[in-house]
């Protein structure tokens, strides 16, 4: 019976012949043989060491073009069995994603063999129904291929030509966005640890969510310090309303708060600054950012629809979480006075009578539209028109 040869030439065990003799092994079942040759002095002896140590058995020969001879043990398969396929790397295919993947699986890598035994980390966020979207991968993927480097893609040479009162409100108005912009890094991350990483795509979204809030706080302190003027005041009742954000310790509700109402109005808000912005830097990031944040957005209403299909109770626990927090700021003073202001100059354009009447009338109407979007948004998650409309007027005055 000829066998199949393996030939290491001058290659020693030393220097990484076993490769090729495992890689010969793998294609064999045991019991099979594979015939090994080569010039190396020590082949036999160091094969004959490596065998014993792999459960394979090695015999010395030098006939039949051979220097030894390896038959596979059943031993090298011990890892194989009970090992459990974890799904597949393809969220799309049938049986991919496990409604409860086991804390066994830890780290694995989706769609690979999993060796019985070994840490069983605790990720809390191992339901599938709980976290899951099919909408992760797509957008995680529109993510990358929208991402923008602050140092490129804004001209911070443009002129700033407009007088101090409007860069006063720009001022206020970036140090308002960059502490919201906090909290929208801080829950994200604050649960990304959590999340099995069975669920890749949503680790993936919520890691590329974080790196889109970091790079948000930059440009908007940079746009804030463009012209050497130092932040502008951040208030209590503003850091309570967002301090209320980072203390929700249930995920859906968490993201529901966060990005179907809080980063939702935002949204509307950046596109406010982008109409009104005096200069074309501040323009240039409303927009760039405007387009991170609907992506934020896009993803917590993804993954709320399908859970409302799976849990019909949360949209109870959902307006429960609205009215508790409103309940616990109704003794904060809500929107920074100093804020709203600056968004009537910037909305206004100048510092004269009309301008401002123009400007409150903006702002108004800016208002307005922030909660009808909001109320289109809780209709996608089923809440009818008028709880809806309730919910949404119970929103925040901080906007986040």
């Amino acid at each position: 019976m000829n066998l199949p040869i393996v030939d290491l030439g001058a290659l020693g065990l030393d220097g990484g012949a076993h490769v090729l003799v495992r890689l010969a092994l793998d294609d064999c079942r045991p019991g099979e043989e594979i015939g090994v040759r080569g010039s190396h002095p020590d082949l036999v002896a160091d094969l004959v060491t490596w065998c014993r140590t792999q459960g394979h058995q090695c015999v010395p020969r030098g006939d039949g073009g051979a220097d030894a001879v390896v038959r596979r043990g059943s031993a090298s398969w011990a890892a194989w069995v009970g090992a459990e396929r974890s799904g597949h790397p393809d969220p799309h295919t049938d049986s991919a994603i496990a409604a409860h993947p086991p804390a066994s699986w830890g780290l694995a890598a989706r769609g690979s063999a999993v060796e019985p035994g070994g840490p069983e980390p605790v990720f809390r966020l191992d339901v599938r129904d709980e976290i899951w979207t099919d909408r992760a991968g797509s957008l995680y993927a529109q993510a990358l291929a929208g991402q923008w480097d602050p140092a490129s893609a804004i001209d911070w040479q443009d002129p700033i030509v407009h007088g101090r009162e409007i860069e006063r409100a720009v001022v206020q108005v970036m140090t308002f966005l960059v502490e919201n912009e906090e909290a929208a890094l801080v829950v994200p991350a604050r649960f990304l640890g959590q999340v099995h990483p069975h669920f890749r795509e949503i680790q993936q979204m919520l890691a590329v969510t974080i790196a889109d809030e970091a790079r948000h706080i930059e440009v908007f302190t940079r746009r804030a310090t463009l012209t050497g003027s130092e932040l502008a005041l951040s208030t209590v009742g503003g850091r309570a309303s967002l301090q209320s954000l980072l203390e929700e310790p249930d995920f859906a509700i968490a993201s529901f708060l966060l990005s179907v109402m809080g980063e939702g109005t935002f949204v509307s808000l950046l596109g406010f600054l982008e109409r009104h912005a005096p200069d074309p830097v501040t323009r240039r990031i409303a927009r760039l950012t405007r387009q991170d944040e609907a992506r934020h957005v896009a993803f917590s209403l993804a993954h709320l629809e399908r859970h409302v299909q799976h849990e019909p109770g949360l949209r109870a626990r959902l307006a429960s979480a609205v009215e508790r927090r409103h309940q616990a700021l109704q003794g904060t003073a809500g929107l920074n006075d100093d804020v709203f202001d600056a968004l009537v100059l910037l909305a206004g354009g100048t510092v004269s009578p009309d301008a401002v009447a123009l400007g409150w009338q903006r702002v108004q109407q800016l208002q307005r539209e922030m909660a009808e979007h909001r109320q289109a948004r809780l209709g996608r998650l089923g809440f009818s028109s008028g709880e809806a409309e309730a919910l949404s007027s119970l929103h925040t005055r901080n906007f986040m």
